[in-house]
């Protein structure tokens, strides 16, 4: 399967290193060689087999552990077709084309063969045009196929996006470079990993056009390209970045590559940057080869790496940054060394490696993001331009909506649970958010619930509510059918939660328990639920852990690690749960740690791997030694602690900080944690409107088997409630309760000040605020003061229809009308809007003074318009 002549316009050093990756392939992918590399024995074109060769060479474990050689032939077959057929085709020069169409993977999503699909609708849409209008129509398809909602971490695909309607900006932006790439046009998704200024990131789309790439929002068209609502928060940037599956050589700054992939800095076409040098220095002054330097952003209550490199042979390494301050922290073994990057323009920073364990008092900062940046002069659009715009957003809103109206309805689901003798409201709240898959879901409960009764819906209930839209029959069947025969002997809430639960974390559900019980007798199934340490005896014996093979850890699916008998470290993890729930075990990943543990009589018990990176870090220590920690709230005067909101755990490892998780913790802790022994750091902040955060470290070690109890108490900025101008009381909205007529500002101010947000609903900066307004639903109530949503062009139906889409909101919130637009017009003249566009939220005291205001999207504003509101109604 060697490659003797290139099709493909590389240079010489391109073509070697993707052949001795593809042998590298050869040899990993052993296991499952006909599976994956079968298809090379079939005809192929010359173009076919390198494309397959170019994938396979850069291809992430994952893939090769879960998907078949048939679907990557289907992706290249489908790929070169396009080429032939679009005009623009043969003006995409060789590694464009390679680079940023033929790949078949965005992001972590499950792989499908979406491009046929995607083709055969689009395609004949943008028959004619150039290939900026091209992607301006393929955009306004997108849109009518998804709009944004906030979810899970798990990626949906391209079909999975189209069939819910809706999804993430990850999502989003994953079916936009899809259908780009579906119709010839090379794409790439670009992330912010965080925003400086706010607590929060973004994905978005950049497209290539005769040799300029284009950024979109996806799913959010605009009337020309290179225009979105998150292009004044761009501006701000510390880092925008895109992943490309190959040895990529540029023509873009590389911020990291190795021999799989290349993470492009992309820094330079939105905001202003700068280049970094750090040196690593030991205590002598030589230079430290191979140390760790991250540079870290605060952001959701975290030091987050924005990269983590590894020093050269001159102990530096180097990363294009924007102007805002960055913590730079650098280890080798058990020592490391620390400094602040402030937004001055400073090129070069050195760090002693001088420190070991971790400092003994508090420490206080100050981190300032980069300043805003005012939108660019742009030509005006046309009127014509601009309604013709209007109107394909309105029909590709109506498209969606269509297609939406063909979910099973709340009757149907009563009707279908009444049939089965099943709980109604339970019945349809799994068919309500399996939304286009709902039919599926239904056919599930049909088939199944007669056989196995109400485990069929505990099943499901058991999944998170994204998997109830791309899960299909099939793997709920194996599921169900391989968990049951092990019901018998296990307590029921012990059984759905760590026997039953297909998921084990944010992998890809696919139906694997039937193949794993396969794999073993029935005698060595017993012989493991016995003793489930010989399992993992067993399974040492076995399996591989390659760390080195993928940037996507922790992402494939347990059938495919188990077949291919190789994984990640946070791969095999999961395959190590998923194997014990097939075989009877109970088992889950640790709640905050992540680690495996199967469950026995003493309880809970780790399961250790030879090879993987955990295992390594703790065979340093005697044991695995746990203590307890309480975290109680000092300050009565500060906000109120909220896990990764203002307040995380990290532990001290090897000279990082690795941040505690605990996904469903909110508030500050009740009870008592259970964590490992170590030195720990507590990061509190507090951030400021313009984005600044006022930050402290305080640092604590944990002894095994003790106690210990710490404050979390906070940084805490001295700043007065500025008066920024004064609306007239007089000024009113039309309410949406029929006959309630116009209501008055100032009567809604009268007694506890009022909130106003004047909001876009399609928009996704608007849908931020809606969502965050309904998270805080209880402390609105509590403040008591008016919460309106303002909106124009919806008439009284409309206006009715939006307030009941949103249930969740504060029972002081309302929605009513700004026809005209005056009510926005005064509130701009009271105090300027800025150019960040819908939302323009405002806080008014009982005068109807301005206290606060915010505009364009900025992720906890309604967090922060809480406090401004709380705060005056206490003065």
């Amino acid at each position: 399967m060697e490659l003797k002549t290139p099709v493909f316009s590389l240079s010489e050093q391109e073509l070697l290193n993707m052949e001795q990756r593809f042998k590298e392939k050869l040899d990993i992918g052993s296991a499952r060689r006909q599976e994956l590399f079968g298809v090379f024995d079939e005809p192929l074109t010359a173009e076919e087999r390198f494309s397959l060769q170019f994938l396979y060479a850069y291809m992430p474990l994952n893939d090769m552990a879960d998907y078949s050689g048939e679907l990557f032939l289907s992706h290249v077959r489908q790929a070169l077709a396009t080429r032939r057929q679009m005009e623009w085709g043969s003006r995409i020069p060789d590694s464009v084309f390679l680079h940023f169409v033929l790949p078949y993977r965005v992001n972590n999503e499950n792989i499908e063969d979406y491009r046929r699909v995607i083709h055969e609708e689009l395609g004949p849409r943008v028959q004619g045009l150039t290939m900026e209008e091209a992607i301006l129509e393929a955009n306004y398809w997108c849109h009518e196929k998804a709009t944004y909602i906030g979810s899970d971490l798990r990626t949906l695909s391209p079909i999975g996006m189209i069939r819910s309607a809706r999804g993430r900006c990850g999502e989003e932006s994953t079916l936009c470079v899809s259908a780009l790439r579906s119709i010839g046009i090379p794409a790439r998704q670009c992330y912010t990993p965080r925003w400086a200024h706010c607590d929060d990131n973004h994905a978005w789309v950049e497209a290539w056009a005769d040799g300029k790439w284009h950024y979109i929002g996806a799913c959010e068209p605009e009337a020309r390209l290179d225009q979105g609502w998150f292009s004044g928060p761009a501006r701000r940037a510390m880092l925008v970045h895109s992943r490309v599956p190959a040895q990529y050589t540029g023509p873009e700054d590389i911020t990291y590559s190795d021999k799989w992939h290349t993470e492009i800095n992309l820094l330079d076409n939105y905001a202003p940057a700068r280049t970094i040098t750090v040196s690593v220095r030991d205590s002598s002054g030589a230079a430290v080869s191979g140390a760790t330097v991250q540079f870290l952003l605060y952001n959701y209550a975290e030091l987050y790496p924005l990269a983590q490199l590894e020093t050269d042979t001159q102990g530096e390494v180097s990363f294009k940054t924007g102007y805002g301050e960055l913590f730079v922290r650098a280890a080798h073994k058990d020592r490391w060394g620390q400094c602040q990057l402030t937004a001055a323009e400073a090129k070069r920073l050195e760090i002693m490696l001088s420190q070991t364990g971790q400092p003994q008092a508090s420490e206080d900062f100050i981190m300032v993001p980069p300043p805003e940046i005012p939108d660019p002069e742009l030509a005006p659009l046309t009127e014509e331009a601009l309604e013709r715009h209007a109107a394909r957003v309105a029909e590709g809103a109506a498209i969606r909506a269509a297609y939406e109206a063909t979910f099973i309805s709340e009757p149907e689901a009563v009707e279908l649970a009444r049939g089965l003798k099943l709980p109604e409201d339970r019945v349809w709240a799994v068919l309500e958010k399996a939304r286009g898959n709902s039919q599926d879901i239904a056919a599930f409960l049909k088939e199944q619930s007669p056989i196995h009764g109400e485990w069929a819906l505990k099943l499901l209930e058991a999944l998170n509510d994204k998997d109830l839209i791309d899960t299909g029959r099939e793997v709920l069947v194996d599921h169900l059918e391989g968990a049951m025969p092990l019901l018998g002997g296990q307590e029921e809430e012990v059984f759905s939660r760590y026997i039953l639960r297909p998921r084990v974390y944010y992998e890809m559900l696919t139906p694997y328990r039937k193949a794993i019980q396969a794999a073993f007798t029935a005698e060595e199934a017993a012989e493991f639920r016995e003793d489930p340490s010989r399992l993992v005896e067993f399974l040492n014996q076995e399996w591989e852990i390659r760390d080195d093979l993928t940037h996507l850890r922790g992402k494939a699916a347990p059938g495919g690690t188990f077949a291919l008998k190789k994984g990640d470290s946070g791969s095999i993890d999961l395959c190590f749960v998923a194997v014990c729930r097939s075989l009877g075990i109970p088992a889950r990943l640790h709640p905050s740690e992540l680690y495996p543990q199967y469950k026995a009589e003493s309880g809970w018990q780790v399961a250790e791997f030879e090879g993987h990176p955990r295992t390594i870090a703790s065979s340093k220590q005697d044991t695995r030694e746990t203590g307890t920690l309480c975290l109680i709230s000092e300050s009565e005067s500060g906000p109120e602690a909220s896990y990764n909101e203002n307040f995380t755990l990290a532990r001290l490892e090897n000279g990082i900080y690795k941040t505690l998780i605990y996904p469903h913790a909110k508030k500050d802790f009740a009870e008592p944690l259970e964590v490992e022994a170590g030195e720990y750091r507590l990061t509190t902040g507090i951030r400021l409107k313009e984005g600044t955060v006022y930050g402290r470290f305080a640092y604590f070690e944990l002894q095994p088997g003790k106690e210990i109890t710490v404050p979390i108490t906070f940084h805490q900025p001295e700043q007065a409630i500025p008066v920024l101008g004064q609306v007239d009381p007089a000024a009113g909205f039309t309410a949406g309760n029929e006959g309630a007529g116009i209501i008055r500002l100032g009567d809604q101010a009268a007694d506890k000040g009022a909130v106003v947000a004047f909001v876009d609903p399609s928009r996704e900066p608007s849908k931020h605020l809606l969502r965050e307004s309904a998270e805080l639903a209880e402390a609105f109530d509590a403040a008591g003061a008016p919460l309106l949503f303002v909106t124009g062009g919806l008439d009284m139906a409309a206006l009715a229809e939006l307030e009941a889409a949103h249930p969740g909101l504060p029972s002081i919130a309302g929605f009513v009308l700004d026809p005209a637009g005056e009510s926005l017009q005064a509130f701009a003249k009271a105090a300027p809007l800025g150019g960040s566009g819908y939302p323009y939220l405002y806080v008014l005291d009982h005068g109807c003074r301005i206290r606060y205001q915010e505009s364009g999207y900025k992720p906890g504003s309604g967090k922060e318009a809480l406090g401004i509101l709380t705060g005056i109604q206490s003065n």
